[in-house]
């Protein structure tokens, strides 16, 4: 017969060992997650789409031209920034997307907006291209429209939304009002 005593001393032998198991599984309560940014890319009016190292993924995509007009649909809003755009190397798998950002004359944000290879039209010679808008304060201000190479379709998680998958390089933040190109 086991005295009481001794039973009670099993609880306070297992939880240590437990702990020990489920740290060793990778169950543990303090997960190494951290996430980092990667450093925004020169932006131009020609660019070679990059991942988030900073590595060239084999697309190019270019602003083929741009030009101020009332939107059909809304043509009492005034002038919009309509612009034409083009990947090179991109299939109709891949999903490069890139900032579309028009810019002042000291290469300051007016307005952006994210445009994706895989919406764009499919060309006979392997191009994909395609067409939007940009909606700006003053548009009379526009002096260029700029595309930004880092590569925005990456939908990693980050470490808050998942702490133990979660983490890694993540594209920069998307350019913002007066952010200096």
């Amino acid at each position: 017969m086991v005295p009481i005593r001794a039973l009670a001393a099993v609880p306070l032998a297992v939880v240590p060992l437990a702990v020990v198991t489920l740290a060793l599984s990778g169950c543990s309560l303090a997960w190494s997650c951290t996430d980092t940014t990667a450093k925004r890319g020169k932006a131009g009016t020609s660019v070679q789409v990059e991942n988030t190292s900073g590595r060239p993924v084999g697309v190019t995509a270019e602003v083929v031209g741009w030009r101020l007009d009332p939107h059909p649909q809304v043509p009492s809003e005034g002038d919009k920034v309509r612009f034409q755009y083009r990947f090179r190397g991109a299939d109709e798998w891949s999903d490069s997307a890139v900032e579309a950002c028009a810019v002042d004359g000291e290469r300051r944000v007016l307005g952006c907006m994210t445009v994706h290879s895989s919406t764009a039209w499919p060309r006979p010679d392997g191009d994909r291209t395609g067409d939007d808008w940009l909606s700006v304060q003053r548009p009379e201000r526009v002096a260029a429209v700029l595309l930004i190479p880092n590569d925005q379709s990456y939908r990693g998680r980050s470490c808050e939304a998942d702490v133990k998958d979660g983490g890694g390089t993540h594209p920069p933040e998307p350019a913002g009002m007066g952010d200096r190109l």
